[in-house]
């Protein structure tokens, strides 16, 4: 058994629909199994600040079907440094804090990786990020509740693309992976797909679009970020030119994407993953990640989800594919 008596909880990065449930279970879970647990605000940065208090069950009342993070978020440039570090683990061992859940994306990673090497701290990382591009997991934290934004805002612009006769270019959020991208345009039926690490995409959606112009149809091309050309607008100047009978618009989702209630299923896996992270400190596991895999806990190596990458499969890009979506990657 963990000799730990007191757990730290942070949000770092981005945030992510479901934060919310994961602080609320690691902070029950924590407090059922004879923890003290102990907030942190506005991620790493409130660490190196001291911005620590003690949470009782009551605090996490209320929060589960709320957006965003109940402990805030923030990027820290201090914690880059090692001075900075220095000083966020000497609050840590003030308040008597042997382990700290981490729930964000892979810089959160990172920075939770320094601290396995440089402290004596456990650390327990719970992945959270609307882009689901996180090694060692199916599915992160976020991720659902963006899909079903992106597919409801698509939707709604299929109508007016339709009614009007437009090519609409809607870029999705996503990094460098291209997850949202792939399963939103399948959910609601785009034209075409277009992911990142896939290289000379304009020229073939280009030809794609002219074989579509010449039967008079309106298109939606979801665009992720990331691409080596550029995003939605430049590619629509791009192609623009060349389409003059059509009225070729851009929609930009950006931060909607991060926002809203959370869905069923991410209030669900981040309350499982919460006690799970608890669970780990209990059993004396320390520096690992609470991944789901095959709808299961899977514990992985913290220092592999920042080292290895994780891309859309070859698979999801058929199914794609076979529907009638053009994906140009070839």
């Amino acid at each position: 058994m963990s000799k730990i008596k007191k757990i730290g909880v942070l949000t770092s990065g981005g945030d992510a629909p479901g934060m919310n449930a994961a602080i609320r279970a690691v902070t029950r879970a924590g407090i059922n199994n004879g923890f003290e647990v102990y907030g942190i605000r506005m991620g790493y940065q409130g660490m190196i600040e001291g911005d620590i208090f003690k949470m009782e069950s009551q605090d996490v009342s209320g929060i589960i079907q709320k957006g965003g993070t109940f402990l805030q978020t923030a990027r820290s440039i201090e914690f880059y440094e090692l001075e900075g570090r220095k000083k966020a683990y000497e609050q840590l061992h003030k308040f008597g804090i042997g382990a700290v859940v981490v729930i964000g994306g892979d810089g959160s990673f990172t920075g939770a990786n320094y601290m396995t090497q440089e402290s004596d701290i456990s650390v327990i990382g719970i992945p959270g990020t609307i882009d689901n591009d996180l090694f060692g997991t199916d599915y992160t934290i976020g991720y659902d509740t963006a899909l079903n934004t992106v597919t409801d805002a698509v939707d709604k612009i299929r109508d007016t693309a339709s009614s009007h006769n437009r090519i609409f270019f809607v870029e999705v959020m996503g990094r460098e992976a291209g997850f949202v991208a792939i399963n939103s345009g399948i959910a609601c039926g785009a034209e075409v797909i277009m992911v990142p690490r896939k290289r000379n995409q304009v020229d073939k959606v280009r030809l794609f679009l002219k074989e579509r112009a010449a039967k008079n149809r309106s298109s939606i091309i979801i665009v992720s970020e990331g691409l080596e050309e550029g995003g939605a607008m430049d590619i629509a100047n791009i192609i623009k030119p060349e389409f003059p009978h059509f009225d070729i618009r851009v929609s930009i989702l950006g931060h909607i994407q991060r926002g809203g209630s959370p869905s069923n299923k991410d209030r669900v896996v981040a309350s499982i993953m919460g006690i799970a992270a608890v669970e780990a400190i209990m059993d004396s596991q320390k520096n690992i990640m609470i991944g789901w895999k095959n709808e299961q806990v899977a514990h992985v190596p913290l220092n592999k989800t920042i080292k290895m990458h994780k891309d859309v499969s070859d698979d999801l890009l058929k199914v794609a594919e076979e529907i009638g979506t053009f994906v140009p990657r070839k």
